[in-house]
């Protein structure tokens, strides 16, 4: 993924979708909203369920040049088609990932709120490494990143960074500045109207 001038949307599916209905959904946001990059992120662990999903969404994403990352699974994701994986172990797997998938892949790190980290994951051939949640919420140990990261990051370091997790027009206007992507996933799959939440928080980025 390049790095734009303002930020991205690097959308994430829900952990759980119903294949009959969710494709079209997500046509109809790709259609309506510039999304860089899609994540499969689902939370099963079947590799026919995943494959089928896979499957279904890189007919979506790819008839619209919007690349298709996996959320773990590196072999399947190679497999498959994609263009890529989403490392939630930091740095650890990314050096060995990026030498099964080439140079072509995309290959990112989630960090969640290490500066040292994601450095270490930068370094070992990360595309991007993405930090959160961006505020405390109900679920985990209540942890969340210090905006002075995203900023700190924006200035010092070359490689994309990704804000995901609890965010929220407030928190969005907020690191837009310092942010080359949002990731966006329940924060608009939970409300009513998905098309709706992810115009809302694109607005906030101003």
């Amino acid at each position: 993924m390049d790095t734009p001038e303002t930020p991205q949307i690097y959308l994430i599916t829900p952990p759980e979708f119903e294949l009959s209905t969710f494709p079209d959904l997500l046509a109809r946001i790709l259609d309506t909203h510039t999304v860089a990059c899609v994540r499969l992120d689902l939370a099963s662990r079947d590799e026919d369920r995943l494959s089928r999903a896979a499957d279904v969404l890189r007919e979506v994403t790819h008839a619209r040049d919007i690349a298709l990352v996996m959320a773990e699974h590196t072999m399947l994701a190679d497999r498959l088609g994609l263009d890529g994986v989403h490392l939630r172990d930091a740095a650890r797997s990314v050096r060995d990932t990026r030498k099964a998938l080439g140079d072509d892949a995309i290959v990112g790190a989630f960090c969640a709120q290490s500066r040292h980290d994601g450095m270490a994951a930068g370094e070992a051939g990360a595309d991007y490494v993405s930090f959160g949640p961006v505020q405390a919420g109900a679920l985990g140990d209540g942890s969340f990143v210090d905006p002075e990261l995203f900023e700190w990051w924006s200035e010092v370091i070359e490689v994309p960074v990704v804000a995901e997790g609890a965010l929220d027009e407030a928190s969005v206007a907020r690191l837009a500045p310092y942010s080359d992507f949002f990731g966006i996933g329940e924060e608009i799959w939970k409300t009513d109207d998905p098309d709706a939440a992810l115009g809302a928080l694109i607005r906030a980025m101003g």
